[in-house]
């Protein structure tokens, strides 16, 4: 079997551009990969086709790690956001191929299952009135939808320092969420890597008393010895690492220790393999995986195969319930999130277990999508201009 080609379909939101890529084979089976960029779709449009000609065609679909390697290697230059983003969309359609041909489902051929659910938290929920009242009716919502567990960023446009006055409405927000969910739901405390490490410290402190289940991107994620800082001087467990594209660059932060929690996107570190590889490392220094997700069905899939097979898996970000949930009509099979006990469960279709409606995904063409946490009313994922 090789690669005859691929093609890419951008399903547009005034806020995320979500890129879905097929691979085409000459045995007629495609294969499916998905990623959200943020404000580099045209760029990762730009490396795939360079790299189609490149790297891509006439290659086998069942050698992933040899695809990887000269795609990753192959250009000399080192492999940043976006060449990382398009490897592993396309690594991902190989598994889905690879998959399909053999007539099983990813998580097979990565080893077997080691559980049968995976616990999924909701993020996108709290897109109205910065209010304790509107996010306490937001979150009621959250669960009664069967979720357990959810994360807010309640910090406004802070950056660097929160004055005392914006601290004390940030606390008044999460004890709001923290009444609506009850004491038994997580709640994830996200931090976008805003604060200096004497404010992260100070808020993580004010906000103990609602017991976040961890904290994440308390710093800027650049400086380690910063978040150091912050590790050393809190009991909340401290997550991180969505903005690191290459499984590597996790070695220091497992030297370092100060990291319980690592928070790899399936979609921008090179795939389903990258992240399973990086996932055993994590195992070795007994912390937990628990993905960046804010791509559409696709990358969900993709992100739990890695869970279904990791047995340091904690727990996968779900944004599809409620901000853009419209878009899951792009893709037949997309992964539910199941009221009962608020995990996604095992599916056995092979493959990712899922396919692009192509026709349905021309209904939402590219748009100029913005995400801009400094921007007063990011939450709402509303940006400025967009008219949404």
């Amino acid at each position: 079997m090789r690669i005859t080609g691929i093609s890419t379909h951008v399903v547009g939101t005034p806020w995320r551009n979500l890129t879905y890529v097929q691979v085409h084979t000459d045995e007629g089976i495609t294969g499916v990969g998905e990623t959200r960029m943020l404000g580099h779709t045209d760029a990762l449009l730009g490396y795939l086709k360079e790299a189609e000609a490149n790297h891509i065609l006439g290659s086998d679909p069942f050698a992933v790690e040899d695809l990887v390697r000269r795609m990753k290697y192959g250009d000399y230059g080192r492999a940043g956001e976006i060449v990382m983003s398009g490897i592993a969309v396309v690594e991902m359609a190989c598994w889905d191929i690879k998959g399909k041909a053999l007539g099983v489902p990813v998580w097979q051929l990565l080893g077997g299952k080691v559980t049968d659910k995976v616990k999924a938290y909701a993020n996108g929920w709290y897109t109205t009135e910065r209010t304790p009242e509107a996010y306490h009716k937001a979150a009621q919502g959250v669960m009664e939808r069967g979720y357990r567990a959810l994360k807010i960023d309640p910090f406004g446009t802070g950056h660097f320092e929160l004055d005392h006055e914006q601290s004390l409405y940030a606390v008044s927000l999460i004890e709001a969420v923290r009444d609506a969910i009850g004491p038994d739901a997580e709640l994830m405390l996200e931090m976008h890597g805003r604060f200096s490490p004497s404010t992260a410290v100070r808020l993580a402190r004010e906000l103990a008393p609602f017991k976040p289940a961890w904290l994440e991107e308390p710093v800027p994620p650049e400086n380690l010895k910063a978040l150091r800082k912050v590790a050393e001087k809190v009991d909340i467990p401290v997550a991180t690492g969505e903005r690191i594209h290459d499984r590597i660059e996790f070695r220091e932060l497992f030297e370092d220790q100060s990291v319980d929690i690592i928070q790899p996107d399936v979609g921008h570190i090179g795939g389903i393999w990258e992240t399973r590889k990086l996932a055993a490392t994590a195992e070795t220094h007994y912390t937990l995986v628990a993905p960046h997700n804010v791509g559409g069905p696709v990358l969900t899939a993709a992100s739990l195969q890695v869970g279904f097979t990791s047995p340091n898996f904690k727990i996968l970000e779900h944004f599809n319930d409620f901000a853009d949930a419209e878009i899951k009509k792009v893709v037949k099979g997309a992964p539910q999130v199941d009221p009962e006990d608020g995990c996604f469960h095992l599916s056995h279709a092979p493959g990712l277990g899922v396919e692009l409606d192509t026709d349905a995904a021309a209904e939402f063409p590219q748009q100029q999508a913005r995400f801009d946490l400094w921007a007063e009313g990011w939450e709402q994922r509303k940006p400025k201009g967009s008219g949404a």
